[in-house]
């Protein structure tokens, strides 16, 4: 499997456990996207999150209701930070959150990790072990075909790969949306099966079993955060 299947296993959404907490995260991130210009047409950054939450089933009053509440004057002010941090047998985390009080978000962040074992780090000490990339997947067309698209529109590109039947392409974060673009342009019509930005770590650890425990309780803790969007890490589930 490449890259992409890996950092969807290794990566944890923390909004797929939950329906209030997967509508809560979008509705924070499409207010977040809209601040300056509420229209999806016009504002890629608001359309790729309007998109992904229809891929993952938000329902389109949770979309349009907080689009609104930009329009009005009436949203709050959301941010994302991120905290990076070393845990059980030299795994290590990047823990993405999206608050509007990142004080109130350090200070939960920080209880976790003291009652699960994990060590907060400095800025860059864990995210330079990692790539952080947009990846998208397209199906129905071949991997020349994609990468004829993607030099066409003068598109760089850091890896393409084939997964299953789907070609996946990894790009600076810069330009993933220049490269759905050119996708969009070449393909008519097409779907994005894989539409992310995410860390990916240059390497994993394999933890024993009872450090790996540990590790999951720290992941379940994080989860139940209501601030907590995602967390990467580079252990082997």
């Amino acid at each position: 499997m490449g890259r992409a299947h890996e950092v969807r296993a290794k990566a944890m959404a923390a909004t797929a456990a939950k329906k209030s907490k997967l509508y809560s995260i979008y509705a924070k991130e499409i207010m977040k996207a809209a601040k300056g210009n509420p229209d999806p047409i016009n504002n890629d950054v608001l359309r790729r999150v309007v998109e992904k939450a229809k891929k993952e089933q938000v329902p389109a009053d949770v979309i349009n209701r907080n689009i609104e509440k930009v329009k009005k004057g009436q949203a709050e002010n959301y941010e994302t930070v991120e905290y990076e941090a070393f845990a059980q047998g030299g795994s290590s985390l990047i823990i993405k959150c999206l608050t509007d009080n990142p004080n109130r978000s350090l200070t939960f962040v920080k209880t976790v990790f003291n009652k699960c074992g994990a060590k907060m780090a400095g800025q860059g000490a864990v995210s330079f072990m990692y790539e952080h990339l947009g990846v998208v997947g397209i199906k129905g067309h071949s991997e020349e075909e994609v990468m004829d698209a993607l030099i066409n529109a003068d598109v760089d590109v850091n890896d393409i790969e084939v997964e299953d039947d789907t070609i996946v392409v990894y790009t600076e974060v810069a330009d993933l949306n220049n490269a759905k673009k050119a996708l969009e342009t070449a393909f008519s019509g097409v779907t994005f099966e894989i539409d992310e930005i995410s860390y990916f770590p240059n390497d994993t650890v394999k933890l024993s079993d009872e450090d790996k425990e540990k590790f999951n309780k720290l992941l379940d803790m994080l989860d139940e955060l209501d601030d907590v969007s995602n967390v990467y890490h580079n252990v082997e589930l």
